[in-house]
C-alpha cells in the first residue's frame, strides 16, 4: 500500500504532501509514501504536487516563484511544509516514491536521495527528468541506484508490447525499470490487463496501480497479481488488506 501524498482524511485541516499528512500515513501503518517534488525560487526541493499553490492555499503564485520562507509561511496552518531533505531525514522509517514534477528539481532530488537510495523510488511522467535525477544521484555518490518507475515513453512502449504479446519487446521497454506504475484506464484506453501484469513480471518489474480508494477493487487487483496500490485511503487499505 502506497500512501498517495500521505494521508488526508475528509475532516482533516491539513493538506496533502505536508508534515502532518505524512505523519498521519505512517501512524496508520503505512511504510510507503508517494509524494511530488518541485523547487522553490531559491532552489530548495519541496514536496508539492501542483505547479501553483492556489488549490492548497488560495494564492495563485507558482511554487517556482516563491522562496522557501514564503512557501513555509503559506503552509504553516495547512499541515506544515516539507522539504525533501526534511522528509528523508525526519522520517527514516519511510520508503519514498518520489515524482519529479519539474525539470529544475531533478538535480536536487538526485543529490538529496543519494544517501537514502535503498529506500527511494524515483518516478516521473518524463523519462528525461527521471533519468536526470538518477544521474545526479550517481554523481552525488549513491552506493546503489534508487529504484525507478517507467515514464510516459516507457509505458507507451510497454503497451505496444502488450498489444502483440511480445515478451522481447516488454523486456526492452522495461530495461532498467523496477516498477510499472499505471492507472487501470486512461480515458477510453484500458491500460491494466492480465497480459501486461504477466509480461511486466516476466521482465522483472513490479506493477503498481494508481489511484485506488475502493477496498473491494483493491482486493481484486491484489488477486490479479498487482504488487502495489497507490491510494488516498491508506488507513482503510491497511486495515482491510494488511
Amino acid at each position: 500500500m502506497i500512501a498517495h501524498r500521505g494521508l488526508t482524511l475528509p475532516d482533516d485541516t491539513h493538506a496533502e504532501n505536508t508534515l502532518a499528512s505524512v505523519a498521519s500515513a505512517l501512524s496508520a501503518g503505512a511504510v510507503y509514501v508517494e509524494s511530488d517534488c518541485r523547487v522553490t525560487r531559491d532552489g530548495v526541493v519541496v514536496l508539492f504536487h501542483d505547479d501553483t499553490v492556489e488549490r492548497v492555499t488560495g494564492d495563485p503564485r507558482p511554487v517556482a516563484d516563491l522562496t522557501l520562507r514564503e512557501l513555509d509561511a503559506l503552509m504553516e496552518d495547512r499541515g506544515g511544509l516539507l522539504t525533501l531533505a526534511t522528509a528523508l531525514d525526519g522520517f527514516p522509517e519511510a520508503r519514498w516514491n518520489l515524482d519529479v514534477k519539474a525539470a529544475a528539481a531533478a538535480e536536487g532530488v538526485g543529490r538529496l536521495v543519494a544517501p537514502h537510495a535503498e529506500r527511494v523510488l524515483v518516478a516521473s511522467f518524463s523519462d528525461e527528468r527521471r533519468l536526470a535525477a538518477l544521474a545526479a544521484s550517481a554523481d552525488a555518490g549513491a552506493e546503489i541506484r534508487p529504484a525507478t518507475s517507467a515514464g510516459r515513453g516507457a509505458i507507451t512502449r510497454m503497451l505496444a508490447a502488450t498489444s502483440v504479446g511480445s515478451a522481447r519487446l516488454a523486456r526492452r521497454a522495461l530495461d532498467g525499470i523496477d516498477a510499472l506504475q499505471v492507472p487501470e484506464r486512461s480515458g477510453r484506453i484500458r491500460v491494466l490487463s492480465d497480459r501486461l501484469i504477466r509480461l511486466a513480471h516476466d521482465a522483472g518489474a513490479e506493477v503498481h496501480v494508481w489511484t485506488v480508494n475502493d477496498i473491494e477493487r483493491m482486493r481484486e487487483l491484489v488477486a490479479r497479481g498487482v504488487d502495489g496500490i497507490v491510494t488516498d485511503r491508506a488507513d482503510l487499505a491497511l486495515d482491510a488488506l494488511g
